[in-house]
């Protein structure tokens, strides 16, 4: 007699147990990873908000009011001007409370302040991208 070869309910459950157990140990392994370069690419782009900001300083001798904003230093960029990795546009303040101008993003959560990956991740005239507090 031949015997139909094939799993039972009972070693399918195992197999989906260990699947469900492997997956909650790197799934929030991968999104903090996630989390981490998202803040990275913020810090790139308010870098090359930097560097547009001081060549359009160089070009009117002024850095843009706060009514131009942003938008002014488009012609200065190779590419469109970005939104944070978050989807909203960076924040542009002139005067800036720590120099001639801040430009920030309020981080995953929007808001002003927090931690982690919702702080505030921000840029001044003194060339500092850090979390702004």
């Amino acid at each position: 007699m031949k015997r139909n070869r094939g799993f039972t309910l009972l070693e399918l459950l195992v197999v989906i147990v260990i699947i469900g157990l492997l997956a909650g140990y790197v799934a929030p392994r991968y999104f903090s990873q996630v989390g981490k370069s998202e803040i990275q690419v913020a810090k790139a782009q308010l870098d090359s908000l930097e560097k547009a900001l001081d060549q359009y300083r160089l070009d009117n001798r002024r850095y843009p009011t706060g009514e131009e904003g942003l938008a002014a230093v488009q012609p200065y960029l190779k590419k469109t001007l970005p939104n944070d990795p978050w989807g909203r546009p960076y924040v542009y303040r002139t005067p800036g409370q720590r120099g001639d101008y801040d430009v920030f993003s309020y981080g995953r959560d929007g808001k002003p302040g927090g931690s982690g990956e919702d702080a505030d991740i921000g840029l001044n005239t003194s060339s500092e991208v850090s979390l702004v507090k």
